[in-house]
């Protein structure tokens, strides 16, 4: 019964990360809302690209074929679907759409061959701009093409398939934000491996219950709520803000002591943020630990003197007591 309740909560913990996919997302409006109740910024270009949304932002539109003479409605294909509110608070808002996308596309019906256009990838723009050094791109490129990702696909693994250019928006993790961020880092990641049909695009093979997976993990819910997928199946690099380099399942963190330790590697990566103060003097790392504790891992060198120092008066006390029983006993002995 306690397992069966176990795989309940696990499995509502990834249902809740899977809601918050740049395909289903709760957190912004649907198709017919308006953008500036939820977003207050306006580009330059709307006036433009709401010539686009006037079919791609929304389930149903509605063109004149001329051929036949009459109005249409028909149904847009999910896969081309991109809400406004959704692409005005991404990290591309400022964009036209036809700065990436042809000219060719103001022309409707739009031609089939446009279908099979160049799609660019982030070093295409960003690539050897000081504006964007920060970011490290050309080295999250580098590290990119030895992940296990780069090497499913002839052409390789590019950005966009797990950074949609529309809705994707970078996040600066700090204390007050933290979970709302490893739940949108891992939709990323479950909305290809919670998504069956989208795995196949990839891989031939089977599909993988990912609950059953990691059912070697303790405590399975908390740590798929409160971890990120590439804190233990990504290689860490301090020079770029996020590790891309995935690696094979077989070298995926399984040791509790890689986090659950003084050194923890999620100090290295999700916990980045936090400055060598906040490590010293901190309380955060409850949330890694929920309320149990390992010595070392809570990131506070007084707790663990303490800790210490009451493990060892525990020792002496017993030791003590020992003495003093066994030294009675034989008191006793002798005067009997």
């Amino acid at each position: 019964m306690k397992l069966f309740m176990f795989r309940i909560i696990s499995f509502l913990s990834l249902i809740n990360l899977f809601s918050l996919t740049s395909a289903g997302s709760s957190l912004f409006k649907t198709e017919n809302d308006n953008v500036h109740d939820t977003v207050s910024f306006v580009s330059r270009f709307e006036a433009d690209n709401n010539r686009c949304f006037k079919c791609h932002g929304q389930e149903k539109y509605e063109y004149t074929n001329e051929t036949l003479g009459k109005q249409v409605k028909d149904m847009m294909c999910s896969e081309r679907i991109i809400h406004k509110n959704e692409f005005y608070s991404s990290n591309h808002k400022s964009f036209s759409c036809t700065d990436c996308h042809s000219e060719e596309y103001v022309k409707f019906p739009h031609s089939g061959t446009l279908r099979m256009e160049q799609k660019y990838i982030c070093l295409d723009c960003h690539g050897g701009d000081a504006k964007f050094a920060k970011y490290h791109f050309e080295e999250i490129d580098s590290e990119y093409r030895k992940s296990t990702h780069f090497k499913m696909e002839d052409e390789g693994f590019t950005c966009w398939k797990c950074h949609n250019p529309h809705t994707y928006k970078i996040t600066v993790r700090n204390s007050t934000n933290l979970k709302e961020t490893i739940a949108y880092d891992n939709a990323i990641c479950l909305n290809c491996h919670s998504d069956y049909n989208r795995f196949q695009l990839l891989s031939d093979k089977a599909e993988i219950n990912i609950i059953q997976k990691h059912e070697w993990l303790p405590n399975q819910a908390s740590h798929f709520a409160n971890v990120r997928c590439i804190e233990c199946h990504t290689k860490i690099n301090n020079n770029i803000p996020v590790s891309h380099q995935i690696r094979p399942k077989a070298e995926a963190v399984r040791l509790c002591n890689e986090c659950h330790s003084k050194n923890s590697i999620l100090m290295a990566s999700l916990y980045k943020f936090e400055s060598k103060e906040q490590r010293r003097d901190g309380f955060f790392n409850g949330i890694i630990l929920n309320a149990s504790y390992v010595i070392g891992a809570n990131r506070n060198e007084y707790l663990n003197y303490i800790s210490l120092i009451i493990f060892f008066v525990v020792i002496i006390v017993i030791i003590v007591h020992v003495v003093f029983r066994v030294k009675k006993k034989t008191k006793n002995i002798k005067e009997e």
